[in-house]
């Protein structure tokens, strides 16, 4: 990774909020290719500790609403990149938005920034802005309020993002794959103009080196102009299968169609019913302005079938950086594993079960750290799949987000319905449960040494009740523990015996997955 500055004429001090999430994650090493010193303000700066990029930059713990924390990190900063937003965390996201928005320009004139550079939805032309949906109301007043604000702006305006693990591309994909026949919502035929993530990425590097007197909003998009129905159907094609039948239905509203695409992809309905939504409107460029500062290079900005076949080959080669599940799910639980079992907060049940292993501490974690996703929780797979379908139906994230690499995990990954919130390589996986449940939940998994020099795996199933209903739903759970827990530490400890790993054939997959190089992606 290059820092030292070789490709930039300008050596910048650039804050990125927001680097846990899909694009926030990619952009922080584009900076520092480009020769720039990068600053990350996060809430949960633990997140980033694992990305190939960490110890190039700096991190400090803080959250957009909180005037104080964003002080701190304006300090000495040269351009400051706003790239959080609250897609689906309720009925006042709106609210939220916009105290947030306040609170940076303040917070970034306040310190002496040069420059906020925000990425924002395309909007469509000769729509009163009330009768856009909540998404991108929001999304607009955001970029408004930069533009008002004293610190010169620069204001991207991008429609579908198309990129290995966006949000848009994985409900373009499952929706595709899955249904070779599809009954669809009229909006279908609205057209879009999409844009690859390289292209994205682009942009915002782009925007840091603006003249000073650049103050404006800029639409960014692909060369094709595409309806969603021409996206599906070209999707298809780039992916080899065979020629999809797509039947319009006009009643599918977008609250309908957001449900219809939560069962079928692995985006929940709260994210997904914003996305929908947007897509009642056309929204096409109307400039290409960015070209006068950003210049295209030849043959950018990538052709919507170039942009699919490059993240659909990350996919396979199971080299995707972020995902659109990189950024905690809104309303998800966030509260840390208790140190004290005997926690003050209240009761905290734990499942325990302990097993001697016929194989070396690395079998083993190879084994726990490849779980989850397409290689499956070694127990009762129907049981999971009931507790998946279960989530979903209450509006919960279910087991359909699967891994973002079929063989390493890193702190702040989504696995399936559980969240990585630590890792201790060779020793220690706990997962934070993010399925819908009467209180917090955890699952540890370990590696270790006993007194004799073999292998033991423990694993601890922790509970803590939220009401009368959460000591309800442990004791009605508790019976298929035995059959659920303890399936999996066995199977666990036979596959580590037998030698099997996420890459290899066992009971519960029988998928290979190509080995991830250790080099940073860009798609």
């Amino acid at each position: 990774m290059s820092t030292d500055g070789q490709r930039g004429t300008q050596r910048l001090h650039c804050l990125v909020t927001g680097a846990t999430g899909y694009i926030g994650g990619r952009l922080v090493p584009e900076l520092l290719d480009a020769g720039h010193r990068v600053r990350c303000l996060a809430r949960s700066p633990g997140k980033l500790r694992d990305h190939t990029w960490a110890g190039y930059v700096e991190t400090v713990q803080g959250d957009v609403t909180d005037a104080e924390s964003v002080a701190a990190g304006m300090r000495g900063i040269d351009v400051a990149y706003y790239l959080v937003h609250a897609l689906g965390s309720g009925t006042g996201f709106e609210d939220t938005d916009r105290r947030a928005a306040r609170i940076f320009a303040e917070q970034a004139h306040a310190a002496g920034v040069r420059r906020i550079v925000y990425l924002g939805g395309l909007t469509p032309e000769g729509v009163p802005e009330q009768s856009l949906s909540p998404h991108l109301r929001s999304r607009a007043e955001v970029g408004r309020i930069f533009l008002d604000a004293p610190v010169p702006a620069a204001v991207l305006r991008a429609a579908v993002v198309i990129g290995s693990g966006s949000a848009s591309f994985e409900m373009l994909r499952y929706l595709t794959e899955r249904l070779p026949v599809m009954v669809t919502p009229s909006w279908v035929h609205t057209r879009t103009q999409p844009i690859g993530v390289r292209d994205v990425l682009r942009y915002l590097v782009g925007c840091a080196t603006l003249p000073g007197d650049v103050d404006r909003a800029f639409d960014i998009g692909g060369p094709d102009v595409l309806t969603y129905r021409e996206m599906m159907r070209r999707y298809a094609a780039v992916a080899g299968l065979r020629p999809r039948v797509i039947v319009p239905v006009p009643m599918l509203t977008p609250r309908l169609s957001s449900h219809w695409v939560g069962l079928v992809t692995p985006v929940p309905a709260a994210i997904a019913r914003p996305l929908t939504e947007s897509l009642r409107h056309e929204v096409v460029c109307r400039e290409h302005d960015i070209a006068r500062y950003v210049p295209d290079l030849p043959g950018r900005p990538l052709p919507f079938d170039e942009a699919l076949a490059l993240a659909l080959r990350r996919v396979r080669e199971a080299q995707v950086v972020t995902r659109w599940s990189s950024a905690a799910v809104p309303g998800a639980p966030s509260d840390p594993l208790p140190t004290d079992p005997d926690w003050a907060g209240g009761s905290l049940y734990q499942d325990e079960r302990q097993l001697s292993v016929d194989a070396p501490r690395d079998a083993l974690w190879k084994v726990i750290e490849g779980i989850g996703g397409d290689n499956g929780w070694y127990s009762f797979p129907l049981a999971w799949a009931v507790r998946g379908w279960l989530d979903r139906f209450v509006g919960g994230v279910g087991l359909r987000r699967g891994r973002r690499d079929a063989e390493r995990l890193r702190v702040g990954d989504s696995l399936d319905f559980w969240r990585v919130e630590e890792i201790e390589p060779g020793r220690l996986l706990r997962l934070r449960a993010e399925m819908r449940l009467p209180g917090l939940a955890w699952l540890e998994m370990y590696a270790e040494t006993d007194a004799d020099g073999g292998t033991r795996y423990r694993q601890r199933a922790l509970f803590h009740p939220r009401g009368l209903l959460g000591h309800a739903y442990w004791w009605s759970v508790s019976p298929f523990h035995a059959v659920v827990f303890g399936g999996m530490a066995r199977n666990i400890t036979q596959a580590a015996a037998k030698g099997m790993s996420a890459r290899g054939p066992s009971a519960h997959s029988t998928r290979i997955r190509l080995p991830r190089r250790d080099r940073r992606v860009r798609q």
